[in-house]
């Protein structure tokens, strides 16, 4: 039976067991206006087709507070439904958007493997995310060792710190299936708070322990990057 294509402002939950290929792209855009315009054809675009993929859990779409970018990520149970959509589905619905909105740049697309999770503890109802955080670490060289050596050793550096930021929702650590990549997609209550915590005086998130210094000294790391989103669109089956 075909199913249709359901707009949900509830943000994906990444710790779903039947999430086997989770991927992450970016966009680049160059406005917010043109943000605006694109997520509203990407949004056109699939709600007036059906649901492409039974394998398809989820496709999710932010806005990055650089006024230029859009995060997508969507949630495949394997890899292969991923490229029996690519054969029979995708090239539509991109000529549909690039029609809607000329010039958007994809920059790239990465699949990976969720790895290692931490939430914080509330004692009840955890909070509606108000920031999605992601952070991306790139390093010389496939070496899935290393990738699951640095996402362990961040780990230790944030439980060896006494008090739990303010804010802090959960982080899920992603490894690239080339082996040269992590991806950190963190939760948090604001921007405002991972913004304040960046900025706190000796005992910020990264701060100068020998942990957070091991971390940030890990052999190999060639470049990465720390950028904010807003969740602006959910897509899931009906």
């Amino acid at each position: 039976m075909t199913r249709r294509t359901r707009r949900t402002d509830a943000h994906p939950e990444l710790v779903r067991p039947d999430v086997q290929a989770p991927f992450f792209s970016t966009w680049r855009v160059g406005t917010p206006e043109r943000q605006r315009q694109t997520v509203d054809a990407i949004a056109r675009t699939w709600e007036r087709r059906p649901w492409p993929a039974d394998d398809l859990l989820g496709y999710h779409v932010y806005t990055g507070h650089d006024g230029s970018t859009l995060l997508h990520h969507s949630q495949w149970a394997s890899e292969p439904a991923y490229e029996s959509f690519v054969k029979a589905h995708r090239q539509e619905r991109v000529d549909e958007i690039d029609t809607a909105v000329p010039g958007i740049e994809r920059v790239r697309l990465d699949r990976y493997r969720r790895y290692r999770s931490r939430t914080r503890e509330t004692g009840g109802t955890a909070p509606v995310p108000g920031c999605v955080v992601v952070v991306d670490v790139e390093f010389e060289g496939p070496d899935p060792e290393r990738q699951r050596a640095w996402v362990d050793a961040v780990l230790e550096a944030l439980e060896s710190e006494p008090e739990p930021h303010p804010g802090g929702i959960s982080a899920h650590f992603h490894l690239s299936t080339d082996g040269t990549r992590v991806l950190n997609y963190a939760e948090w209550e604001s921007a405002q708070a991972h913004i304040d915590v960046l900025a706190a005086p000796g005992d910020g998130i990264g701060s100068g322990s020998a942990l957070w210094e091991r971390v940030q000294n890990w052999p190999g790391m060639t470049g990465g990057g720390v950028n904010r989103y807003d969740h602006v669109l959910g897509l899931v089956p009906r």
